[in-house]
């Protein structure tokens, strides 16, 4: 949010209320209320020629510097003249000659509602800084403005003026803060104001005899006996009765009377509580009477109870004036004003009305006076609503739902509370948490008739084992906010003491656990078997741990405890006997923790080992498959070698070898290369690594192959020819991890049989693409960070020196209808070439038999640097030859795109910035577009290609580039109301929808609408840029005219044709990849691997905002 100052907030106010009202019957009212007029007059003293000039004002600006209050600032700019003479002459239009002369000023209109605003901020031109004037500066509550105006006849009064604001600026001249006094003229607001506590109403002997008052009726008669019409809000009643004995009713007469609406409906007799008990009063026939019997037997309390402050009884006649700071609001005295005159907290605008400007006296203290009828059932309606959401805020955020657990409902066994019945033992109770506990006790009890007795009210927490209960609640006085009761709470209602005659446990340390204990089962006859029955068991966390054995009936055995410290598995831990005495809790045994009891009577030949010792399942899969790869016969194609998470790979090999019954010369000269899912075979595994070192899991297949595998110092790499990457084109070698950048090229080079020096070496990336060239010929791969099993690419062509860029050049244009549709498979299959032409539908274009198509041509690369700028680069792409055959009068005629997918992708805007700013890459391929004039888009604008489309024949016009500025939000109804402009047309009477042509698809904007989320209830951003749209420049956008074709279709008829044939390829491909599972899977030799197509890889798209 932008931060204003006052006076610039204040103008920018005036000038919005104009812009609404314009139009209508106000559209003047500013220029009513708040226009006035300076005129400043030179008169010559030679001619007594005088020159005016009229200047027009919204608010007046006062000097504060150097002056003491607002009369003597105007007396210095309306009443005193500034004389010219001396050296400083005035040019006389009459004499023709310089002159002696004086300038003045005056008021000669004035507003209804004069704005003045005070000068407070200056600047030191010696110490070169800004400051704030914090001295006195005094102004009246009423001024007379006659002596700083024009003569006129008006009478005096005309000239009174009333301050009724004063807007106040609390801090210095870098920063701070408003808040503002406003006068309530007409009484509306509710003004009353509160007296120091150094100031009682009443005399301290007086108050104490009040407080000493025991009865509660005679205290509420006499506070409704102050009272006009004997009618007051309870609410306010309660306010009043801690203002008179200086205590609350809860307090005092809470638990003798209970809350204060319960004792006045039980006082009907006295008491008139309105129907949903917000107000209340005497009974006309109980007044007179109370009143005398309360003078008559207690006249000094009487006085004390009825005496008001002197600010209280005088607030119809003084002024009402309020603080307004933010959302807080207070009464404040008019005195209080003065204190605004200096300081650090100082008033910065003051709002003064004419006198005169008084409403009759039925206006007063009446909102709803001369209100159109219809306005004021708008109000009513506004306010129900208003009241309405009032109610359901304080309902969200001060009701919580409470669970209520009745202790004759529920009974205790095994070490826990269980309910007797599920039906009858929970109550709901939806409480507000700003009450205190003694009205949620009040409330159990009226809940619960049935209760007997004393109540207390514990917090309980439903665990695995049942119920237990904590802590005790205290302090009827306390609100539940501040017992820090929390939503959904469990609250145990009982007495305290004991539960269907048993006492129970309470308190953190007696919490019960549920543990499952394993013991060995035993036979029908009695015998024990080698198997474990569980059973859950509960146990009290603060009981030792030696507790299980009378507890299972054992009388000696060992306990064991679940642990993590045999190879990161399960198993099992002996607990020493001299632990036994530690608690649960102290052996870190919780919730759902399992022991496994052994007593002393079982025999040597249990499954279980010896005390102290892990105990692991053996069901898991401990073995590693390795594959003979090594075109040598054998008996065995696979073998399956035991192995652990630390056994070496080379013994892992040796024993495959052996079991294969291969040549022992293969020890030397093999290795073990891990086999993904595809049956590609992976880097080579270090002999001296383990198995978790190697990052392999049990189970998985190894391929035993010819060769040694790199050492550590080495690095085993995967390369090819070319950036189309063909299954089982990929070759290998091995190199040292220090050989430099161009060694490895040539190592390379050599292997695959390739001549020349024109080649680069490329890291392919995640993508499985080619990613940025290695440029630094002269590092190692260690230093560029290229490990064993990378991929590298062999790219022809010379990398271009440092700072340099080799761009290749496209000519993009689009082309006519009858142009054949060629598919971006066949535009792929072969490499660019000068000259080479390649039609293709893109996101620029929108499909359609009568759409018109894009051309791109390839017209030639260039080598330029990275600090030259984007028009520079259109200059000198002009000057390659195929440019000839066109013209183009400038670059400034030339738009200029990357190229994406073969594709026209992001928009280069900005003539004059630098390439090296745009991040363009190694890889980037730029087409230029013919334009038809000069275009220079603004970093905010964003480029579409709009087509109407075509009644009755689903097709679509024509492409038409349209510019949308979105300064003001990418909004849904910014661009409609863009679009409609520009087609002409009204914004209800079109429909738009964005083309994604990869999908066929037309997506409408109009009928996009925000969503709410479930977690935050908060309306997303109403932004294009985002989902589902990924609006960007050169997208298309198809234009209905309602007026003519009302449906809601946008497709055309290619678009179906364009779905069905997506439809039939995923066939195709989803019957392609089913062929290869239902071949039998036998050994993968070295032509199976290569012939194996690679599995598809999963992208990741991630849309982010355009950062240009």
């Amino acid at each position: 949010m932008r931060q204003h100052d006052v006076q610039e907030l204040n103008r920018i106010l005036f000038s919005a209320l104009e812009t609404s009202l314009a139009g209508t019957s106000g559209h003047d009212l500013i220029n009513r209320l708040y226009h006035g007029t300076i005129v400043n007059q030179i008169v010559c003293k030679e001619c007594k020629n005088v020159s005016e000039k009229q200047e027009d004002f919204l608010d007046l600006t006062v000097a504060v510097r150097n002056v003491s209050g607002l009369e003597d600032a105007l007396w210095n700019m309306y009443i005193e003249e500034e004389v010219f003479d001396c050296d400083n002459l005035y040019q006389c239009g009459t004499c023709d000659r310089l002159v002696k002369a004086a300038k003045s000023a005056k008021l000669r209109k004035l507003p209804p509602f004069l704005t003045v605003s005070l000068l407070r901020f200056n600047f030191d031109f010696v110490k070169c800084e800004r400051y704030k004037e914090t001295g006195c500066y005094t102004f009246p509550l009423r001024i007379n403005l006659k002596p700083f105006c024009e003569q006129g006849e008006l009478d005096d009064l005309e000239y009174m003026y009333d301050l009724f604001s004063v807007i106040i600026h609390k801090g210095g001249c870098y920063g701070g803060h408003y808040h503002a006094y406003i006068k309530d003229v007409d009484h509306l607001g509710n003004w009353q104001f509160q007296e120091e506590k150094s100031k009682p109403d009443v005399n301290s002997k007086d108050l104490q005899n009040a407080k000493e008052i025991d009865d509660p009726l005679m205290i509420l008669k006499a506070i409704l006996l102050q009272e006009e019409s004997n009618l007051i809000p309870v609410d306010l009643l309660g306010q009043k009765l801690v203002k008179k004995i200086g205590i609350s009713w809860n307090k005092k007469y809470g638990k003798q009377c209970g809350p204060l609406r319960k004792f006045l409906q039980l006082h009907s007799q006295i008491f008139l509580l309105s129907s949903d008990g917000s107000t209340v009063s005497l009974l006309k026939n109980c007044a007179p009477q109370a009143e005398s019997s309360i003078q008559r037997s207690n006249p000094q309390i009487f006085k004390a109870l009825t005496s008001e402050s002197p600010a209280l009884n005088d607030r119809t006649s003084c002024p009402h004036w309020f603080d307004i700071n933010d959302s807080k609001v207070q009464p404040i005295k008019e005195k209080d004003i003065e204190q605004q005159f200096q300081g650090k907290e100082s008033a910065y605008m003051l709002f003064y009305r004419k006198s005169q400007l008084q409403r009759p006296p039925e206006a007063r203290a009446n909102p709803r006076y001369r209100v159109p009828y219809h306005l004021l059932k708008e109000m009513d309606a506004a306010n129900i609503e208003l009241q309405r959401k009032r109610a359901e805020y304080d309902s969200t955020n001060n009701n919580f739902e409470l669970h209520l657990h009745v202790g004759p409902h529920y009974h205790f066994f095994n070490g826990a509370l269980h309910p007797v019945s599920q039906t009858e033992s929970v109550w709901d109770l939806t409480f507000d948490k700003r009450k205190t506990l003694g009205d949620l006790r009040q409330s159990i009890f009226q809940l619960l008739d049935f209760w007997e007795g004393d109540m207390v009210l514990s917090i309980a927490k439903c665990l695995p084992a049942g119920l237990h209960v904590y802590q005790t609640l205290h302090g009827d006085d306390l609100t539940l906010g501040e017992i820090e009761i929390a939503d959904e709470e469990d609250i145990f209602v009982w007495n305290g003491v004991e539960v269907g005659g048993i006492q129970i446990p309470t308190g953190s340390d007696c919490e019960p656990l549920l543990l499952n204990v394993l013991r060995l089962a035993r036979s029908s006859n009695g015998a024990k078997c080698q198997q474990l029955t569980e059973s859950p068991q509960v146990f009290p966390s603060n009981a030792e741990v030696g507790s299980v054995f009378p507890a299972l009936a054992i009388p000696a055995g060992v306990v064991f405890i679940s642990s993590a410290e045999c190879s990161d598995e399960e198993g099992w831990t002996a607990i020493p006997p001299e632990d036994w005495r530690k608690t649960f809790r102290e052996q870190g045994l919780r919730n759902g923790s399992a022991i496994l009891i052994q007593d002393s009577s079982s025999d040597s030949n249990s499954f279980l080992t010896k005390q102290g010792e892990c105990i692991t399942s053996v069901n898991e899969t401990n073995w590693i498959q390795v594959k003979n790869l090594c075109q040598l016969e054998s008996e065995e194609e696979q073998v399956k070698i035991p192995a652990t998470a630390n056994t070496v790979v080379f013994d892992i090999r040796i024993k495959a070898i052996k079991e294969l019954k291969l040549m022992k010369e293969l020890a030397e000269h093999s290795c073990l290369r891990p086999i993904d899912r595809d049956g590609k075979l992976l880097r080579p595994v270090p002999d001296t690594c383990t198995v978790k070192e190697a990052e392999l899991k049990m189970g998985s297949p190894l391929g035993l192959c010819p060769g040694k595998a790199p050492t550590s110092s080495q690095l085993f790499l995967f390369f090819a020819v070319g950036s189309d990457l063909q299954p089982g084109t990929e070759m290998e070698v091995t190199v040292e991890e220090t050989v430099s950048v161009r060694d490895c090229l040539q190592i390379m080079l050599e292997k695959s049989g390739l001549p020349g020096d024109t080649w680069h070496l490329r890291k392919m990336d995640w993508c499985c693409e080619a990613g940025e060239p290695l440029c630094e010929e002269d590092a190692t791969l260690k230093e560029l960070m290229v490990c064993s099993g990378d991929t590298l690419l062999l790219i022809e062509g010379k990398l271009p020196p440092p700072g340099f860029l080799t761009v290749p050049i496209w000519w993009y244009q689009p082309c006519g209808p009858a142009e054949q549709w060629r598919s971006h498979q066949d535009q792929t299959s072969c490499p660019p070439s000068q000259g080479r032409v390649w039609g293709a539908t893109t996101a620029q274009g929108a499909p359609g038999e009568a759409h018109a198509e894009l051309s791109l041509r390839y017209v030639g690369d260039i080598e330029i640097s990275e600090d030259t700028t984007l028009v520079e680069l259109k200059s000198q792409a002009m000057t390659l030859p195929s440019f000839s055959e066109v013209f183009v009068p400038s670059p400034a005629f030339l738009r200029a795109w990357t190229m994406e997918g073969k594709c026209p992708g992001r928009l280069l805007r900005i003539s004059q910035q630098q390439l090296r700013d745009y991040k363009l890459g190694r890889r980037t391929e730029i087409c230029l577009e013919p334009l038809q004039k000069e275009e220079n888009l603004g970093p905010q604008d964003v480029l579409l290609r709009t087509r109407m489309r075509l009644p009755g024949v689903r097709a679509y016009g024509p492409p038409v580039d349209l510019v949308w500025d979105t300064t003001r939000g990418w909004t849904a109804a910014s661009l409609r109301r863009r679009v409609a402009d520009f087609c002409c047309l009204p914004v209800e009477k079109i429909e738009i929808a964005k083309y994604f042509p990869e999908k066929f698809e037309w997506l409408p904007v109009s009928s996009w609408s925000q969503q709410l989320t479930k977690r935050k209830k908060k309306k997303k951003q109403d932004n294009l840029q985002g989902a589902p749209y990924y609006l960007k420049d050169g997208d298309t956008i198809g234009i209905k005219n309602l007026m003519l074709e009302d449906d809601g279709d946008f497709s055309t008829v290619r678009d179906d044709s364009g779905k069905e044939k997506q439809k039939q390829l995923a066939l195709g491909r989803k019957s392609s990849q089913e062929a290869p599972r239902l071949q039998s899977s036998g050994t993968v030799s070295g032509a199976e691997a290569s012939g194996r197509p690679p599995r598809p890889e999963a992208s990741l798209s991630i849309h982010v905002g355009s950062f240009r």
